[in-house]
């Protein structure tokens, strides 16, 4: 290996580096921020995440000299993971509902209601 190479190497692992170092400090500071709503909060701390991802991924792990086939499964996972990060969003407004196998997110009273007017009939 070159010296030439050596150093751009040497440069570049820096400037990722340093990158790094500032989003952890956006990070920090993003904490002491307050955001109108929860799902903005989540948000913009996992826009932060994915370009920090972004740079370890694509430059530790050589994902930019890969082929296109690689680009397609990281789309796929990305399109299955959407929903799954909506997950709180529905808790947040309240959406999960309260079916017959247990109680959900925001219906405590309602079941402790039925408890007490069912008089311990455990079908409800």
């Amino acid at each position: 290996m070159s010296s030439h190479n050596l150093e751009d190497s040497k440069r570049v692992y820096l400037k990722i580096l340093f990158s790094l170092f500032f989003l952890t400090v956006v990070t920090v500071a993003l904490t002491k921020v307050h955001f109108n709503s929860f799902a903005l909060a989540i948000g913009v701390g996992l826009l932060v995440a994915c370009i920090k991802g972004f740079l370890v991924a694509a430059n530790f792990m050589h994902l930019f000299d890969e082929v296109k086939s690689i680009y397609g499964l990281l789309i796929l996972c990305l399109v299955f993971s959407i929903p799954l990060f909506c997950i709180p969003l529905m808790w947040e407004n309240n959406q999960v509902k309260e079916y017959k196998n247990g109680p959900w997110v925001g219906y405590k009273e309602e079941i402790r209601e039925l408890k007490k007017k069912n008089k311990g009939e455990t079908d409800y």
